[in-house]
């Protein structure tokens, strides 16, 4: 079972930060997920929310949208802490750290819905391509929505697809997984103890989320999931060697 940071988080770091992403992508794990969003200047930065605020210091409601913003606007807030001071980051700044991080994995997910639409994920690919890793095998995509899913089958047909499935649509969809063709298939850990039958389905490698405490990490593990993510790599690191050393 493959271990990801998710938003790059370890306990001590604001989320999506350089920081973070610097501390996470120094342990020795699979790789670290990030959330993109299109501000009003054209760049994609590094936020998982609509607004500013939840993550910005001394900002107490949520804050303007992110998509309103130029990122010039977005810089001059500090997403980090009082302590530790960090500005918004980009995605071509963080597919730097990629780049010279060697062996780790990205898993990159798209925010939907947005004003921006489809401008979105071709603002990926450029970033992508720009960065040489279009075609490389450590960056995988990852979203909500099927569109995203579709227009990224188009304009990169072999780059990496995780469709992350929601709870509400096993009403739905009970069987059919692969409406947008995916390469692979994102369960929460809720969804996976209501139906552990969808991990694996299809053939498909499961990347699975929000793993955080030992229960949910030991469960992972047992029903097969291929890639976890947490808030927590560290623990996630110590539960994986754990169970490694029993079988």
């Amino acid at each position: 079972m493959k271990v990801v940071a998710h938003r790059g988080n370890a306990p001590g770091y604001a989320e999506l930060t350089r920081a973070a992403f610097e501390n996470t992508l120094a342990m020795p794990i699979h790789g670290v997920e990030c959330d993109v969003r299109l501000c009003a200047s054209g760049e994609l930065v590094v936020h998982h929310d609509q607004r500013i605020g939840r993550t910005a210091v001394d900002v107490l409601a949520a804050g303007p949208k992110i998509s309103t913003l130029a990122l010039a606007e977005l810089r001059e807030f500090n997403v980090g802490s009082e302590d530790n001071p960090q500005c918004i980051m980009t995605l071509d700044e963080l597919l730097e750290l990629i780049v010279d991080a060697g062996d780790k994995h990205l898993y990159l997910e798209i925010k939907h819905p947005t004003r921006f639409g489809r401008i979105t994920e071709e603002q990926v690919v450029r970033s992508l391509t720009y960065a040489g890793l279009i075609d490389d095998p450590r960056i995988h995509i990852i979203s909500f929505s099927n569109a995203s899913m579709r227009r990224m089958r188009q304009l990169a047909p072999h780059i990496d697809r995780f469709y992350l499935r929601r709870q509400w649509e096993l009403r739905y969809n009970p069987k059919d997984i692969r409406l947008s063709a995916p390469t692979g298939l994102g369960l929460s850990v809720n969804t996976a103890r209501v139906r552990p039958d969808l991990v694996g389905a299809g053939g498909l490698p499961t990347y699975m989320w929000t793993a955080n405490s030992r229960a949910d990490l030991e469960f992972a593990h047992r029903v097969g999931a291929d890639i976890v993510a947490t808030d927590n790599p560290a623990l996630a690191l110590d539960v994986c060697s754990e169970l490694a050393s029993v079988h």
